[in-house]
């Protein structure tokens, strides 16, 4: 699956995955799209975004 380029847009659609998906964490998320899960964490993260496991929501 091809995510967003835009950070914020890239944020919006991880987190509503998260939110409304059937998705155990974003590992699980990660796996179903076919994206690596240390890349997404870097592509947000340089972007001032982290992941808070307890949320499943990147802030």
């Amino acid at each position: 699956m091809e995510l967003p380029e835009d950070p914020y847009m890239l944020l919006s659609f991880i987190n509503m995955k998260l939110r409304d998906g059937d998705y155990e964490d974003l590992a699980d998320l990660c796996n179903v799209l076919s994206v690596d899960e240390n890349s997404l964490k870097q592509r947000l993260g340089a972007a001032g975004f982290e992941y808070n496991p307890k949320l499943r929501q990147f802030r």
